[in-house]
């Protein structure tokens, strides 16, 4: 029989609300597989492949804003999760990882699938418990309960994050033929209240004197989810004051007119003179990182009086080497409760001179720029449906979105890797929203990116809303545009890592609708009925050159500062 403390592993993540559960099959958690596969309440999928599985559920947790939990057996099945789990650290996203493990007296011992387990993750964990090997005393029940709990509450917990919990298991792992696998009712749960991150009178009253000391006020969004809270009280605040806001996509803050979208276009400018307008006195700051590398070297090198990071708990990053208050509560609070005076008007009105000058040459320029995938992205932006999520894989493709930006009435929510920026996981972290949405869900990706996640489509679950748009250059095209790879003569062996591979056998192998294009008619075609509802999961595969990406983006930008 297995033991009841196991089972009731999958009863408390009920009660606590956890909703979606991704395992990978093996023998030492067939215990925890059983009892979670035969919750009710649960939605529980198998994955194979480890690390598939681990993004797939980071996904999840993206989407729902709710702790996914993970299930592996024992061995390298855990360090397959790593990637994802580094990836949940710095994002800020809620998993549960359950690990089957040995019990202790065989670590060590040159028994099958054994590894050193506990703490696996190192840094990149929230907290690690090591669930009781003996459960034969009340108090390790009492224990093995209490850490369940502790567990997801830590998940959630202002910075959210991952949570694992090493499980030693001993045989048998299986019930008896027959047996029923009852969850107890009186489990031991405890919840914990949220924490409430305002600020109080006092702090409002001296927020409030020194804001006004300051006429130029620049706030600077990192990446965050979509909050419906923070939108009109962002607005009224800026309303009120004047000040700019300036936002990557991945901010999700492109619903708000007034949102600064082209920063990287902008500060490519070349004229001192127009850069040095630009410069706040104040900046404030909230969400986590920044896509934008020329924004990152502006604000190093025009340094603001003063820059104010709102963040409710945990360590905060000086990512412009300005920093100098950090203020303790949620930005919604900050906005809803802090007002001042009009920013200085010229200040604002530079950076919209600028804003309408840079969106105005890009939409020129993609609409009448030759092939390539900065025409083709601009391409596919216009087509994307109304009420979607856009998913971005790293290297290029997120940066040319960047570039590109969305408009107002888009109503796109925005998603991407952004924790440790890695390739790995793009497929599978869509694959895992669009199982939790009933939104279309695009993922924007490098061939490079694609292939290397494809088990992300390895599974019984293919989502009909998904649509995987593949920029094929046969390449990792990045190292093309960036200084120093591309001068040096091992670029295409050594840093492109040239490939042949389309996605036509891929599409085929997992069931999905496959177009290719190679050129922006071809595209244009394409695109109603990729997009169409009805159509179910696709592929849409754009070949392009990456020496012709690589002209056509140097053309760009020397274009770019004549206009600006």
């Amino acid at each position: 029989m297995i033991l009841q403390p196991v089972v009731n592993i999958a009863e408390i993540c009920a009660r606590k609300g956890v909703e979606n559960v991704v395992l990978s099959p093996g023998s030492r958690c067939a215990p925890l597989t059983i009892a979670f596969a035969r919750h009710t309440k649960l939605n529980v999928r198998t994955i194979s492949d480890e690390r598939a599985a681990a993004f797939i559920a980071l996904g999840m947790a993206l989407t729902t804003g709710k702790p996914t939990v993970l299930i592996c057996t024992s061995g390298t099945a855990a360090l397959n999760y790593a990637p994802a789990v580094a990836e949940a650290f710095f994002q800020q996203v809620p998993l549960l990882i359950l690990t089957a493990d040995r019990p202790p007296e065989w670590i060590d011992q040159l028994d099958g699938q054994t590894i050193r387990q506990q703490n696996v993750y190192g840094q990149h964990i929230k907290h690690s418990y090591t669930f009781p090997a003996d459960l034969s005393h009340k108090d390790s029940i009492w224990h093995s309960e209490r850490m369940v709990s502790e567990a997801l509450n830590e998940t959630i917990a202002y910075p959210a994050g991952p949570v694992h919990i090493n499980i030693p298991l001993r045989e048998p792992f299986y019930p008896a033929p027959g047996e029923d696998l009852v969850f107890d009712t009186e489990v031991k749960i405890i919840e914990e209240e949220p924490a409430n991150y305002s600020l109080s009178e006092k702090q409002v009253a001296q927020l409030q004197q020194e804001i006004s000391n300051y006429s130029r006020i620049l706030i600077v969004a990192g990446q965050q989810n979509h909050t419906a809270e923070l939108q009109p009280v962002l607005q009224q605040f800026t309303d009120k004051s004047g000040a700019v806001i300036v936002g990557d996509l991945i901010a999700n803050l492109h619903e708000l007119p007034e949102t600064i979208r082209h920063q990287d276009a902008i500060l490519a400018c070349p004229d001192p003179e127009k850069l040095a307008k630009l410069l706040p006195d104040l900046l404030i700051t909230f969400g986590k990182s920044v896509i934008s590398k020329a924004l990152k070297l502006y604000l190093r090198k025009y340094k603001p009086k003063a820059h104010w990071h709102i963040q409710p708990a945990g360590q905060v990053a000086d990512t412009f080497q300005a920093l100098t208050r950090i203020i303790r509560c949620t930005p919604e609070a900050f906005f809803a409760t802090i007002t001042t005076a009009k920013n200085e008007a010229n200040y604002s009105s530079a950076w919209n001179e600028i804003e309408s000058k840079a969106a105005a040459f890009l939409k020129e320029y993609t609409s009448e720029a030759a092939f390539s995938e900065l025409s083709a992205v601009a391409r596919i932006f216009e087509s994307l449906p109304t009420k979607s999520n856009l998913h971005l894989a790293n290297s290029m493709a997120v940066r040319y979105a960047n570039i590109i930006g969305l408009d107002a009435g888009k109503n796109v929510e925005i998603y991407a890797n952004r924790g440790t920026s890695g390739i790995d996981g793009s497929n599978s972290t869509t694959v895992g929203c669009a199982l939790t949405s009933s939104n279309i869900t695009t993922l924007l990706t490098g061939d490079m990116a694609f292939f290397y996640d494809r088990n992300g489509l390895w599974h019984n679950y293919l989502p009909q809303n998904l649509r995987i748009v593949i920029l094929n250059n046969h390449a990792g095209g990045i190292f093309r545009l960036i200084d120093g790879p591309k001068q040096q003569p091992e670029l295409e062996e050594f840093f492109e890592t040239k490939q042949t591979l389309d996605a036509a056998n891929t599409a085929r192998d997992f069931g999905m609708n496959y177009t290719a294009c190679s050129s922006l008619e071809e595209l244009e075609q394409a695109l109603p009925a990729f997009f169409s509802l009805q159509s179910g999961a696709g592929i849409l595969e754009i070949f392009t050159d990456s020496k012709a990406n690589a002209a056509a983006f140097a053309d760009y930008k020397q274009a770019l500062f004549k206009a600006l």
